[in-house]
């Protein structure tokens, strides 16, 4: 099929990395790898800060829906249209008309909706993303929160789910040589959630006793922030290497024991993934979507949020017992290899939207 794709929050091209452009570009490759041709129909953002700052939006976008009308009236249109992850902040301005108009099947991918956002001012956002999630044949959630609220905000919508994904064939040919005591943690530097998982980090690890040494891989405007948290550990006990192409990134985690970041306010973490690839056990707070990607006792070790002495003793234990660390390492890598690969939610893609295509239920 011709696929026509969107994502309101940020392009897949957005020289921004996050894990919601890792997400947008691993969705694309995925349609891809099924053999669909995907079409990046527009790179308008919806992406509001403040609920007011939607308001100037509508000219922007009913501009942005006749200038693609206009090209599918000269190129054809495609066969379905699929927008990765609206919600509040990025509500679908231009796929539910243009589907509408056009007869083409629309279909969402990482939508939300929570209801306590209306009492904050986002009304008009809320009810446009109920909009776009009623009309949808499917709605692909990637955690159960997500798909519990579609199913409250709008009972009638279609949804299945597909679990967090990625393409891990280079981390998966990591041949590891963990170093004791080596800890890693790869997480960009921002405010907010960010910072307070490092802060958080910060708390937990001054309480280790246990000798280690942690790779910090990260960058952005909180850095100096960052730094500060980690300034009364030891010379040489914490190291700041920056935001790191893949290879040298490849090395830090071929190189570590356990992969630690507690994930304050954390959709899933792609980084849990990409660790767990390379063969690390992770250690976490059991927060937001973090246990769609780490399973207890299987790929790591999760606990209560906020618990600062109990994720120091997590690490104390990893570091103590090398037998149950190597099994979380083992069963993490296999969680990988046989149920979060690319191919495998390329064949699940696939399948909702050739029956999509054939009018079929997906």
């Amino acid at each position: 099929m011709k696929i026509a794709y969107y994502a309101p929050l940020k392009s897949p091209w957005h020289p921004v990395p996050s894990g919601d452009r890792m997400m947008a570009r691993l969705t694309i490759a995925a349609l891809q790898a099924a053999g669909h041709a995907v079409d990046l129909v527009s790179e308008f953002r919806s992406f509001a800060r403040m609920p007011a700052d939607h308001g100037p939006m509508g000219g922007v976008a009913e501009a942005e829906r006749a200038r693609i009308e206009a090209r599918w009236a000269r190129e054809g249109r495609p066969d379905l249209w699929f927008t990765y992850h609206v919600y509040y902040k990025a509500p679908d301005l231009l796929g539910p008309a243009l589907s509408r108009r056009a007869g083409l099947p629309y279909v969402t991918m990482e939508a939300s909706w929570s209801e306590r956002r209306n009492g904050e001012g986002w009304g008009e956002a809320q009810a446009a993303v109920l909009e776009a999630v009623t009309q949808a044949a499917l709605n692909i959630s990637m955690t159960a929160r997500d798909e519990a609220g579609l199913q409250l905000g709008a009972p009638g919508a279609r949804t299945a789910r597909l679990k967090p994904f990625l393409d891990a064939a280079d981390f998966l040919a990591i041949d590891p040589t963990p170093e004791a005591g080596r800890l890693v943690t790869v997480a960009m530097m921002r405010p907010g959630d960010k910072f307070q998982s490092y802060r958080a980090l910060a708390g937990a690890l001054a309480r280790v006793k246990a000798p280690f040494t942690l790779d910090v891989v990260g960058d952005g405007p909180c850095r100096q922030e960052v730094e500060a948290l980690f300034a009364d550990f030891p010379p040489g006990r914490v190291t700041f290497h920056g935001a790191l192409e893949r290879p040298a990134l490849l090395d830090r985690l071929k190189r570590a024991a356990i992969y630690v970041w507690p994930g304050v306010g954390e959709a899933y973490g792609m980084a849990y993934l990409e660790a767990e690839a390379a063969g690390l056990p992770v250690l976490a707070y059991r927060t937001g979507g973090v246990d769609e990607v780490v399973e207890e006792d299987r790929s790591g070790l999760l606990l209560p949020f906020g618990d600062e002495k109990g994720l120091a003793r997590a690490v104390e234990a990893l570091l103590g017992d090398e037998a149950l660390r190597r099994r979380l390492a083992s069963g993490a890598r296999q969680m990988i290899a046989s149920e979060r690969g690319l191919d495998r939610a390329a064949a699940k893609l696939d399948g909702w939207l050739q029956a999509i295509a054939r009018g079929e239920t997906a």
